[in-house]
């Protein structure tokens, strides 16, 4: 988090600059008072996609008790979530995000809302959730519709795994 600040900073973005926003959970807002230094605005849009009766299970339980295709895809895993949020609510909630930005703003919030984010912002539909890149601790940015990736992925060590 604190490398990403510092990238960041050196190319002039931060929370002077832009409009600081983080999901409320504790991962996303620690995320971004260590790369800022400063407490982020909470934004419950930028939640994670709801898991529903697979909330607090790691993949292994949620295999063992609700055993999916052999090689599914992510986005196909986390579309049958039993109660879980699903992808036209998660994306409906993205989109009227979004909608009310009205500034260049940094959104601090986590994969699968993420990809949902910047799908919608290049201009994408439901079914091209796969085509753009994801990974723990990247940057990406977003501008006049179209993406980039400022940092590469995290290696397992580095995110202290």
């Amino acid at each position: 988090a604190r490398a990403m600040g510092r990238m960041l900073a050196a190319r002039g973005v931060g929370a002077g600059s832009h409009r600081l926003l983080s999901s409320p959970q504790g991962r996303a807002r620690e995320t971004a008072r260590l790369a800022f230094g400063t407490e982020p605005g909470i934004e419950p849009r930028l939640r994670e996609i709801a898991m529903g009766d697979w909330s607090g299970l790691d993949r292994a339980e949620i295999d063992a008790r609700w055993p999916g295709p052999p090689d599914e895809h992510f986005v196909d895993f986390y579309a049958r979530a039993p109660n879980g949020e699903g992808f036209k609510a998660l994306w409906a909630r993205c989109a009227a995000l979004l909608a009310e930005l009205d500034g260049p703003a940094i959104l601090v919030t986590h994969g699968m809302t993420s990809r949902v984010l910047r799908t919608i912002a290049t201009g994408g539909a439901m079914s091209d959730l796969a085509k753009l890149p994801g990974g723990q601790g990247v940057v990406f940015r977003l501008c006049a519709g179209r993406h980039e990736a400022l940092s590469a992925p995290l290696a397992q060590e580095e995110r202290g795994g």
